[in-house]
């Protein structure tokens, strides 16, 4: 048999109240624990305990994964829903926070962000391609710049441009 001392300490830990308000509810109860919690939560003083509490069972695992789901999901991979969003994410942040330069030699003729550029690819392909080809014959060069580094989309325009001179080289012989 408890004490009225331990069942005021036990019922102190389960409501998360303090040793006033746990004598209080359990004097009013008779002294029986469960009567005092369901006292304690009528008057709204009961409070979510302060310290962690860690469980087995299925019920108290918010984040639980049936372990044949996860399985599953180890021997197929991702599912391509997830993949196809990563990469449109990062395109997008891409697309927004960079820019496409314009260049004949030192000179700057024109900075457009990369989402006017992307618009203009693709409504206008047909049109904006053909141009920036025809442009690397004249001369132009296209670089991207801003916050992400596209170093591998600049080295394939350095690549285009010197392509293009290689070109004129030989068809000027």
């Amino acid at each position: 048999m408890m004490t009225e001392l331990e069942k005021v300490e036990k019922l102190r830990e389960r409501a998360n109240v303090t040793y006033e308000e746990a004598k209080t509810a359990l004097d009013e109860a008779g002294g029986d624990l469960l009567d005092a919690i369901v006292i304690l939560e009528r008057q709204g003083k009961t409070r979510r305990p302060e310290k962690s509490v860690y469980s087995t069972s299925y019920e108290d695992q918010e984040d639980y994964v049936k372990v044949k789901d996860k399985v599953y999901q180890q021997q197929t991979g991702p599912r391509v829903g997830q993949t196809l969003g990563k990469v449109i994410r990062k395109a997008w942040r891409m697309i927004r926070t960079n820019s496409i330069q314009v260049m004949k030699g030192d000179q700057t003729i024109v900075v457009l962000p990369c989402v006017v550029f992307f618009l203009l690819l693709l409504f206008f392909w047909k049109l904006v391609i053909p141009v920036m080809i025809i442009g690397l014959f004249f001369g132009f060069r296209y670089s991207f710049f801003g916050t992400n580094e596209m170093d591998k989309a600049n080295e394939f325009m350095e690549k285009a441009g010197d392509i293009a001179e290689d070109v004129k080289k030989e068809f000027r012989k």
